[in-house]
């Protein structure tokens, strides 16, 4: 995927090698042998860096199934896996461990995705990074064993594509990876991720299931990233989805000569990106058209429906650009997950549930004053449930009130944010969030306050020469600023708007 975290050259840890584990190092047996995802699932990607997690962001949208990005090395030329490449975050359960079998135990699962845009860019996909095909299994090996999980990703894309050496190893790696789990009584699947245009993978794609073939590798999914195509073309979104799956099935018939015209489409995933993309808004995937691709993906029975990513899916930026943590358009909070939702096999959507909106979702005070605004709550399914309203995201000197605290979805209550003279000055994102039987939905008001005597910084200022790590803050400039990632040395407000700095506001 396009926006993921630059850890830049910044990274530096010790590499532990990892060549004495061979292939048997990792292996388990049969006994905890995980269970096979359905044969048609939703698993939106998530974003791993962000500190969140990921259980509960599940359970908050309804989403049973995950793609977990993105696993990849430290620095060129290891071969430990690390999640986003960093070594506070290693392959064990003390990582994702809790979270994964919160997952499980409610019946879904997640899949670990390895490389995305960074990785593949910088020479830390395991498979470009690592020489060894042996070791390269290894690595595979731990994160099936250590997460018990059932399939594999590889998001292969810009420079990982032309690495024929890299991609090679990599066919060869998963081929003993398969061999093992085969001997293990393992059932293990395969996905790439790759990039393509409106008619399909370009060439390099293509070349690189071919080597597969080659290699006797299976691939069990081709999930094709139905979205930045840079041709500075005005797109349907869904039908260019649609055709760009045909051009794969086509492909695929070519490299799979012996596959029905069924068991193609079975092996077909479209990974889509809410709102607009990094091009653009030329390139907006709507909700009707997420409704078209869902009827389309239903009526071709594809393997896989997701989208980039689960942390993208709300309304908080209306008219604005692609981001990290919104869509860009008007939408409630997860309304492309509950499009999405019904896809997986065996699931059905919630027998009741609602929305949450505030009107407006913004508005301007004068330290010292009061804004108010509705909170609407909606049955967007079933029936009419009470909801539970809650406040959260006020600054230092904000009193907020709800008039009620709960009502019966289809009511309304009065949000009433009462400022003092020592409020700070600066834009304050405020959440609501309603919480019934069905799951919890959330709202957004932002709250501006000037003339504010208040905003002293609470957090340390920063240093350059100190060490983050996601989730830590520092103050800077009169702004908190909050690490998405590991860092040093990068100052905060120079990295940009996808750098990893995230700007809390004044203080």
């Amino acid at each position: 995927m396009r926006r993921i975290p630059s850890l830049r050259a910044a990274l530096t840890a010790a590499v532990t090698a990892v060549a004495a584990l061979g292939l048997t190092a990792t292996a388990t047996g049969s006994a905890s042998a995980a269970t096979p995802l359905p044969a048609h699932v939703f698993a939106p990607y998530f974003e791993s860096w962000t500190g969140e997690s990921p259980a509960a962001k599940a359970a908050e949208s309804g989403a049973k199934h995950l793609t977990m990005a993105f696993i990849q090395t430290a620095s060129k030329g290891s071969c430990t896996p690390l999640w986003n490449g960093s070594t506070s975050m290693p392959i064990s359960p003390a990582t994702f461990g809790a979270d994964i079998k919160t997952i499980q135990a409610r019946g879904g699962d997640v899949i670990p995705s390895f490389g995305g845009y960074t990785a593949d860019t910088t020479g830390t996909e395991i498979a470009d990074s690592c020489t060894d095909v042996k070791q390269i299994a290894a690595a595979y090996e731990k994160v099936i064993t250590t997460y018990d999980i059932s399939r594999l990703d590889m998001d292969i894309e810009v420079d990982s594509l032309d690495n024929t050496a890299g991609i090679d190893r990599r066919n060869k790696a998963i081929k003993l990876v398969q061999d093992w789990a085969a001997a293990n009584g393992r059932k293990i699947e395969i996905s790439y991720t790759l990039p393509t245009t409106t008619r399909g993978p370009a060439a390099n794609g293509v070349a690189l299931l071919r080597n597969a073939v080659s290699n006797g590798t299976r691939v069990d999914v081709v999930n094709l990233m139905t979205f930045d195509y840079y041709d500075n073309a005005t797109h349907n979104m869904a039908d260019d989805t649609e055709t760009a799956a045909q051009g794969l099935r086509d492909q695929l018939a070519r490299l799979y000569p012996d596959k029905s015209d069924a068991q193609l489409w079975s092996m077909i995933g479209v990974t889509e990106m809410p709102g607009v993309d990094d091009f653009g808004p030329a390139e907006t995937f709507t909700l009707a058209n997420a409704r078209q691709v869902y009827n389309w993906a239903t009526a071709k029975k594809i393997n896989t429906l997701s989208f980039w990513a689960l942390q993208r899916d709300n309304g908080s930026c209306p008219g604005g650009p692609a981001a990290d943590n919104c869509s860009g358009i008007e939408q409630q909070t997860w309304d492309f997950t509950r499009i999405f939702a019904p896809f997986t096999s065996g699931s059905t959507t919630p027998q009741n549930d609602f929305s949450v909106t505030a009107a407006p979702a913004a508005g301007s005070v004068t330290a010292g004053g009061t804004a108010t605004t509705t909170v609407k709550t909606a049955v967007t399914a079933g029936e009419a449930q009470k909801v539970a309203l809650s406040v959260s995201g006020a600054p230092a000197g904000v009193t907020a009130s709800l008039s009620p605290d709960s009502v019966t979805a289809g009511g309304s209550s009065t949000l009433t944010l009462s400022t003092t003279a020592a409020t700070p000055s600066g834009t304050h994102r405020i959440t609501v969030t309603g919480t019934g039987p069905s799951g919890s939905h959330t709202a957004s008001y932002t709250l501006t306050v000037t003339g504010g005597s208040g905003g002293q910084c609470t957090a340390a200022p920063w240093t350059t020469g100190t060490v983050y790590t996601a989730g830590q803050q520092a103050s800077h400039k009169g702004h908190t600023w909050k690490a998405k990632w590991w860092t040093t040395g990068e100052e905060p407000g120079t990295t940009g708007e996808w750098g990893v700095w995230q700007d809390l506001g004044t203080c």
